[in-house]
């Protein structure tokens, strides 16, 4: 496991991005030295267990994670996951997240929930998805009699459509997942997970990123009763 606290550029294709949130009210963004506080205790009780998790789930992947810190501010409240060209897997945050985390319970489900992107292998399969759409698309644009460009534009759009296709059930798998490593940390994720009903609600949206909050909250309260029960 490492820690980086700077990582300019990010070149490589992420599973997840979180939506802008709202800093208001007495309970918003904490201060920075506290947020990153929170972040050194919470890294070093989720890592291990993220790792032990996904080399006990998927021992054919590196589960050495990299745990980044974006320091840029105009990144915004945002957390990656994504893996090297040696199939390393790194978590990206950024210190507007860390600062809108409200407590270390919300932090570690957001750890969780990226560390699942990679142990469910969601990048790959969304890859694999994307390609293909882009082929079916295309051969079929093709086999009418389409033009060149046509194909092209079919194929483009069949990539987009095999990318967004399982979305939201890979950010659904990754709550779950996310959830166990929490809770195996120590940590309480149905309160962590109100990290993510204070994001705008994208509701039911065809071929959209995310499921609607409620959904999300839902599976985090299903799967912490069977880890309890």
């Amino acid at each position: 496991m490492r820690l980086i606290l700077t990582f300019a550029i990010l070149t490589l294709l992420s599973a997840c991005v979180t939506a802008p949130m709202s800093r208001s009210g007495p309970n918003g963004a904490v201060s920075s030295e506290q947020a990153i506080a929170n972040f050194t205790e919470v890294l070093a009780r989720v890592e291990p267990v993220a790792e032990s998790v996904c080399r006990t789930e998927t021992p054919h992947q590196n589960c050495d994670f990299v745990i980044v810190v974006e320091r840029d501010t105009r990144a915004g409240i945002n957390a990656f996951q994504t893996v090297d060209p040696q199939g390393r897997p790194y978590l990206i945050f950024t210190v507007g997240l860390l600062s809108a985390a409200r407590n270390t319970d919300e932090l570690a489900f957001v750890m969780g929930h990226e560390a699942a992107h990679h142990i469910a292998e969601h990048i790959a399969a969304q890859r694999a998805s994307a390609r293909l759409g882009a082929i079916t698309f295309g051969e079929m644009a093709q086999a009418r009699g389409e033009s060149a460009e046509a194909v092209r534009r079919a194929a483009e759009l069949g990539g987009f459509y095999g990318s967004r296709r399982f979305s939201q059930e890979y950010e659904l798998e990754a709550d779950a997942i996310g959830t166990l490593i929490a809770w195996r940390a120590g940590y309480d994720p149905l309160r962590g997970a109100a990290f993510f009903t204070r994001l705008p609600d994208p509701g039911e949206r065809f071929l959209g990123t995310h499921p609607p909050n409620s959904a999300r909250t839902s599976v985090v309260i299903n799967t912490l009763a069977g880890l309890q029960g």
